[in-house]
Formats: structure tokens, sequence, C-alpha cells
């Protein structure tokens, strides 16, 4: 059996006084997608952040307890927090294209990061990403155009792109269809469920019938707290805990 890609052991966040996550342990598969379920303001997207430790970026924040990515703590002291970011890459609810071209919102990562390999690299990178989020075909003509121009549902992909232009291990996606329409968000579907082949890809989302679709593994939070966690045919079909059968089932969230 594969060791956990990531592990969460003991995990506390504070925002403020607000204790918003209360001892959390869970495992997170290697490669596949886990859905992180349970309904609004139980810490889905707490978690989540605490995966790459964006929740730094929040004022007040206090955090205790382990995270390890292949088995290092990335909450460890002297830890490289920019390489924690390239390593576990997130995707957000909303499509934020960074203020230039198709190309160059690709080339971007590669270049800060000083991942030029000869003439004709950047190229090849900016197309194989592109083909990677299902966007290439649509935009080969007009690279250099803003990404502004595009829609919605092509920024999220672009997006998608520029974060996989890194090469992460892991991509951490926040609801990354609630702002796209149906065709939008199936197609997002279907470029996670072909990366997870060969990524680890974590998935927040309040919609059930996503989570059955896409999920390998499920984490289901309940106020703060993991209720059950575990792989996704399990968990749907024989789940283990009544506040689990409850949820599934639309009594209760």
């Amino acid at each position: 059996m594969l060791e956990p890609h990531i592990r969460v052991q003991d995990l506390n966040v504070w925002y403020a006084s607000h204790h918003a996550l209360k001892d959390i342990t869970a495992d997170i598969p290697d490669r596949g997608i886990t859905a992180i379920i349970g309904p609004s303001g139980c810490g889905k997207s707490t978690l989540l952040k605490s995966l790459n430790r964006l929740l730094e970026e929040t004022e007040g924040t206090h955090i205790t307890g382990r995270v390890l990515l292949d088995g290092e703590d990335i909450y460890r002291p002297g830890v490289d927090v920019t390489e924690v970011r390239t390593r576990v890459g997130l995707l957000a609810p909303k499509p934020f294209p960074l203020p230039m071209s198709i190309y160059d919102n690709i080339a971007y990562g590669p270049r800060i990061h000083n991942r030029r390999n000869g003439n004709g690299h950047m190229e090849r990178v900016v197309e194989r990403h592109l083909q990677e989020a299902g966007l290439w075909e649509e935009v080969q003509d007009r690279l250099q155009a803003p990404a502004s121009r595009l829609s919605t549902g092509q920024q999220q992909r672009l997006c998608l792109a520029r974060a996989l232009a890194v090469e992460p291990e892991a991509l951490l996606c926040d609801e990354p269809t609630s702002a796209l329409d149906p065709i939008s968000a199936q197609r997002i579907e279907a470029q996670l469920i072909a990366l997870k082949q060969r990524m680890t890809i974590v998935v927040v989302t309040h919609l059930l019938r996503q989570a059955r679709r896409l999920a390998d593994h499920i984490i289901f939070l309940w106020m703060g707290e993991l209720v059950e966690t575990g792989p996704a045919g399990q968990l749907f079909n024989a789940p283990r805990d009544e506040r689990t059968r409850a949820y599934l089932a639309g009594d209760i969230g």
C-alpha cells in the first residue's frame, strides 16, 4: 500500500478566538482525487488552504499541528514557504488571469522559477499545459491576445494551465467550478479526472453530485471536526457515522 502523499496530524486552526478546525487527523492518498465535503462554514476551505500554508495570509490566524508532504512537516521552522506553494498549487473559485497575454500567463511561473532549457522550450511548455487544461485548441491562434478576453470558463482553464506550468506535485481546488456555467464546469471536471493519474488533487465542493463524480477519497467535516474519511465508494454507500448518513440524505446541512 502506498504511503499517503499528504498527512494531516492533530491540526487546529483559530481565526482570532474562533476555533475553525479541531484536532484534524487525515491522510490524503498519493494521486487520485480527494474531495473535502460538508456544509457551509464547516472548515472545508480552511483545511484546504492549510495544505500549502495559504492560511498564513489571513491576519489573526493561529495554527498548531502538522501537515506532512512526503513525510516533511511543511510547518517546521525554516521550511521555504515559496517552495511549498510551488509543490502544492491552488485553483481558486474564481479565475484571476494575470493582466498579460494568454502565452505570458502560462510562461510566468516557469520564468520566475528559471525553468528555461533552450530555444523553443517555453513554447513547448505553454502548449503542453494548455493541452493539459483542455484549452489549446481554442487559443492556439491567439496566444498573444490578452487573457482578459477569454470567457469565464476559458479563464478558469487558463488558471489551471498556469498552476500546472510550475509542475506541482499536488493541486488544491477550492470550489473550482462554482463560478462557471454547466458546460465549462464539465470541462474542468474532465481535466481534473485526466490529471489525477499523475498527481494528487484535493477538491473542496459543496455539491455532493460533483463529489460522487470526481472523488476517489472523501474527507467529511462537520462544525470544524473530522467526522469520517475513507474511500469514496465506502463512505457514500456505507457511511459509519450517523451524521454522515444524515448529511448524504439531505437531512442536515
